[in-house]
């Protein structure tokens, strides 16, 4: 379903052997007998507003007639893209009692009905039922809508104006509508064990505000929206903003955690989290039982389809996951307080939930393995070695072959002997296998530099070029090489 575009369901029907007058008049006594608060009346229909449920959703019901026919329209009138049934419930729970009503009113009351509506007939104003529907700058309002904070749907807007900022501020200063490179990602804030642990553990926030390109963040806003459409009525402002918090923080935690070299950003896993604080109201009895079956089914599918697809690698599966967990937990944790709704057991809750998140995330934090910030910092050792080494191409052609040959062995072959001595050092902690296979091209790499750089050592002293053929070679390998590492 669009953005705009309200859920509804419609029915049409068949006068038949009634009129427009005698079919509105036990229409509205019908709507009275539903105890349905009629909101508009006219000679071809009216337009009725079932009250709000448990979500604060509101529906309205509109019957109007045209040329013989029946047309009832039931739609969401407020929040909500999903109406899980209901105006289709509305429509048959119509029908149904419209056909009790019409068996069991007499002659008599009919025509006191239809005598109270004779203004109506009579009145010659334009008929606003016989009007075109909502046009496309309506349905733009309504678009809008969706981010703009409300009564009751305040925290989520604001949260989706907020990534949504930070999206268009990052387009702006460069970065690429669909592929932001790993540079780029860091610079704003990513996720990325070896930086996170090395004392910017306010990445763990900042990333839940970061996305990967245009499509990332369009679909983590939606399933947000989605969601915060739901819920955050349900659970208040402060609930709300707290849960959304505490789950994104775990589960940045669990993504490095669980990856020791993977840089990772996005809303996914504090909005798994929401999902898990839903599904845990989903399994007590706080929400209507003909609510919970619809909403439990939908919520789950979503879940476990987007944990099989975060299985196919590329998406941060373990941030989702931990996300999930520590929603649900979140979600038995706020279960008191909102059955028996109290301010200050509120309060207590959201501070005891503050206070585990800290405890959760000093453990989570101090448990995982320094090994990746070591390694970055050896790796930036390496490189220093590297640029060293390779600045003796910036020697003068004129130098003295003395002053050459001191400086290959000095700032050539001893860095790159140096950087083999780290290699050896990086391959006794516990990395990754894939980082592990770099180390070993790494190594490679050195020793053809050091190959390389005795050739040409060998080529000033005998003032030959019996190495060169050598020398070519361990080019062509180590081209080879730096093409693979890229």
């Amino acid at each position: 379903m669009a953005f705009g575009f309200t859920p509804k369901f419609e029915q049409d029907l068949e006068l038949n052997t009634l009129d427009t007058q005698h079919y509105l008049a036990i229409a509205l006594i019908t709507v009275k007998e539903l105890d349905w608060k009629i909101n508009y009346v006219s000679k071809s229909g009216f337009i009725a507003i079932i009250g709000g449920g448990m979500f604060n959703t509101m529906e309205r019901f509109k019957l109007s007639m045209h040329d013989g026919k029946v047309l009832i329209v039931s739609s969401t009138a407020t929040n909500g893209m999903f109406d899980w049934g209901k105006n289709k419930k509305h429509v048959e729970e119509f029908l149904e009692t419209f056909t009790s009503v019409r068996s069991s009113l007499s002659d008599e009351q009919v025509n006191e009905k239809l005598t109270e509506l004779k203004p109506v007939f009579e009145d010659t104003a334009e008929d606003q039922l016989a009007l075109p529907p909502a046009n496309f700058n309506d349905n733009l309002k309504g678009f809008f809508s969706f981010f703009i904070p409300r009564d009751k749907y305040f925290v989520t807007p604001i949260i989706i104006d907020i990534n949504l900022l930070v999206f268009i501020a990052m387009i702006i200063s460069g970065v690429s509508w669909f592929e932001p490179t790993i540079a780029d990602l860091i610079h704003w804030g990513a996720n990325f064990r070896p930086i996170t642990l090395e004392g910017e553990s306010w990445r763990l926030i900042t990333n839940i505000f970061l996305h990967i390109g245009i499509f990332h963040i369009l679909l983590n806003m939606y399933a947000l929206l989605y969601i915060g459409l739901i819920l955050e009525p349900y659970l208040g402002k402060a609930r709300f903003a707290a849960a959304y918090l505490f789950t994104g923080i775990i589960a940045s935690l669990t993504s490095i955690y669980w990856h020791a070299d993977t840089v990772s950003a996005g809303a996914s896993g504090a909005i798994f989290g929401m999902y898990g604080v839903f599904l845990a109201m989903l399994t007590t009895n706080f929400i209507d039982k003909s609510l919970r079956k619809p909403l439990l089914a939908s919520i789950a599918i979503f879940v476990v389809y987007n944990l099989m697809n975060g299985m196919k690698g590329g998406i941060d599966n373990a941030a989702h996951i931990g996300g999930l967990l520590s929603g649900l937990v979140i979600g038995y944790s706020y279960y008191p307080s909102l059955k028996n709704p109290s301010e200050r057991l509120k309060i207590i809750t959201i501070s005891a939930l503050f206070a585990a998140t800290l405890i959760a995330s000093f453990v989570i934090y101090n448990s995982i393995s320094k090994d990746t910030v070591k390694f970055d910092a050896y790796m930036k050792e390496f490189g220093a070695n590297e640029q060293t080494a390779l600045s003796i191409n910036n020697l003068s052609a004129n130098s003295p072959p003395s002053v050459t040959l001191a400086a290959i062995k000095t700032k050539g072959i001893d860095n790159w002997n140096k950087n083999l001595k780290i290699l050896d050092t990086v391959d006794k902690l516990n990395l990754s296998a894939a980082i592990k296979a770099r180390n070993s091209k790494l190594r490679t790499y050195c020793q053809l530099r050091v190959k390389s750089f005795t050739y040409i050592s060998e080529d000033i002293r005998s003032n030959s070029n019996r190495y060169r053929n050598s020398i070519d070679s361990c080019n062509l390998q180590l081209t080879a090489i730096l093409d693979s590492l890229k």
